[in-house]
């Protein structure tokens, strides 16, 4: 098992690798914006594929994390903090180096926080609401659990859409990049997530290292840790689970809430990347969508789920699919339900045509 895992990793470098070279080659550089961004959904659905594969929970209402986290991170990193420079609290987080100036695109100078404590703000938030809500979310089961964890989506939704705080429609731009290496340490220019047209190769390896970090993590989480042998006993039958003292209702929580930190961490970045966030990221076609990229890559399959989330995530980035784009995604989810439950991965080109049949007895 362990030797397979390092076998598919090493692809996937070597996969990520020529890619790039090959744009380079090919002097088609612009791909690696939408790549970078593709790999960043990926997170996300590699995160919702552990709740719906592992522990067999349904959430449509993801883009809701996914968008506490670019929101937050947007909010705290934009609002200018000047005006109270001279408060004690913020002269205290000025000196812990939890804030840092900068200049907007109209030559302003705001006094925020450092992406890093936006980033780790949002990620805390977004666990502590994703505690909040699956704490009595996760008592239901089927569509009940779908249909509730889509009412959270559309509250978030409407909250982004509504509040002026958030942008209202319009959103939070001009969002600063992520500093991950200041110029100060090298005495060169500084490494940030950003999309400008110079850091476009770093971050997309910087993407990738932290999708292929994340898969990692779940992979080792899921089969050889203790609480991933009880996510797969709840995922058989919970019944069952129980009754061989397994705690299924904090398992259930502990994966619901992880998937939420990806979700949001997905969000963190991605908005640093694009420089911003709108409400078009919170709406429940987004989430919809999720849950079509976790059947088609096979719910328990997080290799899969990566690879289907990527590539299709690329072509509708790309505008491949035009304005039938939410269309195709309710189409492919139809599809998959029907001809194969268990992703394009386990497909048995015998069996979906049977469903097309009537039910016979034998």
């Amino acid at each position: 098992m362990l030797g397979q895992i390092r076998t598919r990793l090493g692809a996937v470098v070597a996969s990520v690798v020529l890619l790039q070279l090959l744009t380079t080659f090919t002097g088609t550089e612009y791909y690696l914006t939408q790549l970078t961004m593709s790999a960043y959904y990926g997170l996300l659905v590699i995160g919702l594929c552990a709740l719906m594969g592992y522990a067999g929970q349904i959430s449509i209402g993801h883009a809701g994390f996914f968008a506490i986290g670019g929101y937050l991170s947007a909010l705290l990193t934009t609002y200018n903090l000047t005006p109270h420079a001279e408060n004690s609290a913020i002269a205290l987080l000025n000196q812990a180096g939890l804030l840092f100036t900068w200049e907007n695109l109209y030559g302003e100078s705001l006094l925020t926080f450092t992406p890093w404590a936006a980033a780790l703000a949002a990620l805390v938030c977004a666990a502590l609401v994703a505690l909040l809500v699956g704490i009595p979310v996760l008592k239901l089961r089927g569509h009940y659990l779908a249909m509730a964890t889509l009412g959270f989506g559309t509250i978030i939704y409407r909250m982004a859409l509504a509040l002026p705080i958030l942008g209202e429609a319009d959103g939070i731009a001009d969002v600063p990049g992520f500093i991950l290496i200041p110029a100060s340490l090298f005495g060169g220019e500084a490494l940030m997530i950003s999309g400008e047209g110079d850091f476009r190769i770093f971050n997309y390896y910087v993407a990738w290292a932290v999708v292929l970090a994340g898969l990692v993590l779940l992979m080792n989480l899921m089969t050889r840790s203790r609480s991933g042998r009880a996510l797969r006993a709840l995922h058989s039958s919970e019944e069952a689970a129980e009754a061989c003292g397994v705690n299924t209702s904090r398992a259930k929580l502990q994966v619901f809430v992880l998937s939420a930190v990806y979700a949001a961490l997905a969000g963190v970045l991605l908005t640093h990347f694009k420089g911003g966030i709108g409400p078009e990221e919170a709406t429940v076609m987004k989430s919809v969508r999720y849950v079509a990229l976790v059947a088609v890559g096979g719910m328990t399959s997080l290799w899969g789920t990566l690879f289907m989330g990527v590539g299709l995530s690329f072509l509708s980035l790309r505008g491949v699919f035009g304005s039938y784009d939410d269309a195709v995604f309710g189409l492919i989810l139809l599809a998959v339900m029907l001809f194969a439950p268990g992703g394009l991965s386990q497909l048995n080109s015998h069996i979906p045509w049977r469903r097309l049949l009537p039910y016979r007895r034998a």
